[in-house]
């Protein structure tokens, strides 16, 4: 009977142990903003919303583009508030930034009678893209700045790993 209590505290301790040492090398894995399945998913979800946002904001689709923003700002929320992940503090910073583009964007399609507000600086360039069509080109500088900083985030997420260039379809040529 002693025999098998000493075992089963052996197994808890040893599973114990290598729970704890698997958490410090998920954690250490995480050093820079990459390494981590936690991470890479992160960053996978993020490409897939970033594009999926393209493709329906240059389809000049506003519902379904104030649909993904709505998909898109809590998730930067989670990033710009770094407890769920643990990522680079000038991701960090970008999610803040990007979120708040995120929300005004939204705010703007959902009345678009509204004054856009002043917003800060972004730290990353604006790529220079097509203006978004017709119905949303209110929002066509803020879209435009999200998805610039949403690669930024992007790129912080995957370390020194290419971040694939956004989905952006020709511009139409004007009809005579």
């Amino acid at each position: 009977m002693k025999g098998n209590i000493a075992r089963m505290i052996a197994v808890v301790a040893t599973g114990s142990l290598l729970a704890v040492a698997s958490a410090g090398a998920a954690t250490a894995g995480t050093d820079g903003g990459k390494g981590s399945s936690n991470t890479q998913a992160l960053a996978a979800q993020v490409l897939q919303m970033r594009d999926g946002l393209t493709k329906v904001a240059y389809a000049g689709d506003v519902s379904k583009t104030r649909a993904d923003l709505d998909k898109l700002s809590p998730v930067l929320g989670d990033i710009a508030a770094g407890k769920r992940y643990q990522i680079q503090t000038e991701t960090q910073k970008l999610g803040d930034l990007a979120q708040g583009r995120s929300v005004e964007s939204s705010r703007l399609l959902a009345d678009p009678t509204a004054k856009a507000r002043q917003l800060p600086p972004l730290p990353v360039p604006i790529p220079s893209l097509p203006d978004l069509p017709g119905p949303l080109k209110i929002v066509s500088d803020l879209v435009k700045a999200l998805l610039a900083a949403v690669t930024g985030i992007l790129a912080g997420l995957l370390g020194g790993l290419p971040v694939p260039p956004l989905p952006v379809p020709p511009v139409p040529l004007p009809t005579p």
